[in-house]
């Protein structure tokens, strides 16, 4: 079977979903969250929180790793809902399920993600619903956040370099958080590309956002790539000061998130917000831009052609 329930990190009820080249873990005993994404036999590309594995209920939020689904911008009292719930999971095929948490009593909020495998290629398909649920009109904006495991670097593409005078306009936005200090080490501020490098012994955390423009970020750990990409939406009213991917690391990981244009909802209706995800293997990539482009573009250029755009 494709999909097939599994305990694991403690967790009784999990799905597991392989197509022979990759595999996926989601939880049912809380979530919605995907906990592993990963060759098979191999290490798991998102960050675990050891301590967390296994707990279940109450009302304090825990991280516990993978991949989780909030709602933008982001404010404690909404965005920090605990998903320490059980959560409903319908298996939709060999290579797709459905995870639909309890609605969030607190903000009237109803989550829901849609995992999408291929049947042959380590990619997957991800498709995030928030609906309103509330009597009223809400506005927010979805926002996809992937714990990454320890070690590795996040890339995140700049505007194409454009000489002065022929571009006088700005490119996009950059965006800091009173914590983003520009001259910490795990920082590269490039031409082409920005760099945040994860480092377990380094506790400060720090965060930036961009509108991303390319539609894409990726996160290199070892010989392997991973490459989320998304629809930038040129013009849309982004959280955040625009930002449409944010980047945020600590001791334990750095997070690649994307966000979607911020949206009035009407109740009852439902914004969707779709990643692609590409695994790769048995890539070296340097340090230097040349070497980084020279990796990762013909990646990048595979993974746009296999979502179309």
């Amino acid at each position: 079977m494709a999909v097939e329930k599994v305990p694991y990190g403690g967790w009784q009820n999990c799905y597991k979903m392989s197509n022979g080249v990759v595999e996926l873990i989601a939880t049912a005993d809380v979530g919605p969250r995907l906990i592993r994404f990963g060759f098979i036999g191999g290490e798991n590309e998102f960050a675990e929180i050891p301590e967390q594995l296994g707990l279940t209920g109450g009302d304090v939020r825990r991280n516990y790793g993978g991949h989780r689904l909030w709602h933008a911008p982001e404010v404690k009292e909404r965005t920090y809902y605990p998903d320490n719930e059980p959560v409903e999971v319908e298996v939709l095929g060999d290579f797709s399920l459905k995870l639909t948490p309890p609605l969030e009593r607190t903000t009237g909020i109803q989550k829901a993600v849609l995992v999408e495998m291929s049947p042959n290629e380590a990619y997957v398909k991800v498709t995030h619903f928030l609906t309103n649920k509330n009597l009223w009109a809400i506005e927010l904006a979805p926002w996809a956040l992937t714990m990454m495991a320890k070690g590795g670097r996040a890339i995140v593409p700049m505007p194409p370099y454009i000489p002065h005078p022929e571009k006088v306009l700005p490119a996009c936005p950059l965006v800091l958080w009173h914590y983003t200090d520009m001259s910490d080490p795990r920082w590269h501020w490039g031409k082409r590309y920005i760099v945040l490098r994860q480092d377990p012994n380094a506790t400060l955390p720090q965060k930036i956002g961009i509108g991303n423009l390319h539609g894409w970020v990726a996160y290199v750990n070892g010989d392997r790539v991973f490459v989320k990409r998304y629809k930038h939406i040129e013009g849309a009213p982004y959280p955040d000061f625009g930002s449409s991917t944010e980047l945020f690391t600590n001791a334990i990981t750095v997070e690649v998130e994307t966000l979607g244009p911020l949206t009035r909802l009407e109740p009852g209706e439902t914004v969707t917000h779709v990643e692609h995800w590409f695994l790769f293997k048995g890539v070296k990539v340097g340090e230097t831009e040349d070497e980084i482009a020279e990796a990762l573009e013909p990646l990048v250029q595979k993974t746009k052609e296999a979502v179309g755009d």
